[in-house]
């Protein structure tokens, strides 16, 4: 790692500790030790390659999703005061109203003026959050991470693969896992999508705990998830993979007081020199249908 990348990083992590510290009303020492913990973990997992790339140090410390949120906080408090004075006119006119005999016309030019300010700062309102949620996808579309989840998503998935399999040679073994949530679209049906969210969020925690930091879990999409095992052999592939299904399948989630029970079917392969992307993951996928037929709850491996 070359000098100016570190220093680019300390910087971005410099800046980042000072507007979380300017931002609070009262930080104590352990409130920054535990950032730069934090921010020690983060850097220590992070690859040479992603230091190297344009921009990288000032987002993994820029969280871009924070400043939206400001953004959105701050158009609320505007439409909130906004509607608050409408409210008050709305009750100075009904006043205004109990003191004298009623002028309906006027009366009415009055209601109508605050329906005309009301429609008004609806549309304002709205938008605002047009432009924010427009906002947010450009940033889940350029970023790495899935947003739900917060393992890395498909984009970051296809630029890992087509880096190793642009080698001619690698000098260590690696293995893909498909891993996909069986009966994901009943949980759906029966408990609403808020529970699909939950039992997402529920697997993506157990992966993150369990493999190891040189490991790497992606959000393949729907309810699929892709695990890369580096240097690794099949006998402890095999242990892992048959270890991750142990841990879902023993582990309850809890949503509304009531255990969802959750299991999931894998599917594994191993890279050999020669193969793409997407023959690296058609051989898994393969191997994960098989898992599904045979009963689910299971894994298979498909082999070149």
């Amino acid at each position: 790692m070359q000098k100016d990348e570190l220093i680019s990083l300390a910087n971005e992590m410099c800046k980042e500790l000072l507007s979380i510290v300017n931002e609070q009303k009262e930080v104590t020492r352990e409130d920054v030790a535990n950032y730069l913990q934090k921010s020690a973990q983060i850097i220590m997992k992070v690859s040479h390659e992603d230091m190297s790339s344009s921009g990288f140090a000032e987002a993994l410390f820029h969280n871009a999703y924070k400043d939206i949120a400001n953004k959105s906080l701050s158009s609320y408090a505007n439409t909130n005061a906004n509607i608050k004075k409408l409210t008050e006119m709305h009750e100075k006119t009904l006043l205004e109203c109990s003191a004298q005999h009623i002028d309906l016309p006027l009366l009415t030019s009055k209601f109508d003026e605050i329906q005309s300010h009301m429609s008004d700062e609806v549309k304002k309102a709205n938008e605002i959050i047009t432009q924010l949620s427009t906002q947010v996808k450009t940033l889940e579309e350029k970023s790495n991470l899935d947003s739900l989840t917060k393992v890395f998503n498909r984009r970051a998935l296809s630029s890992y693969l087509k880096n190793v399999c642009s080698n001619n040679e690698l000098s260590y073994e690696f293995h893909m896992l498909i891993m996909d949530i069986d009966d994901f679209k009943n949980i759906n049906d029966k408990c609403g999508h808020v529970a699909g969210d939950k039992v997402l969020i529920f697997i993506a925690n157990i992966l993150k705990k369990t493999l190891r930091d040189g490991d790497k879990v992606f959000r393949y999409g729907g309810e699929e998830f892709i695990i890369i095992l580096n240097r690794i052999d099949d006998i402890h592939c095999k242990q892992i993979t048959n270890r991750l299904l142990a841990l879902v399948r023993g582990n309850k989630l809890i949503y509304k007081g009531e255990g969802l029970r959750v299991t999931m079917s894998i599917g594994t392969t191993k890279y050999v020199n020669g193969d793409t992307p997407d023959s690296l993951i058609a051989r898994a996928d393969k191997a994960l249908y098989r898992a599904k037929t045979n009963g689910k709850d299971q894994m298979h491996t498909e082999m070149k």
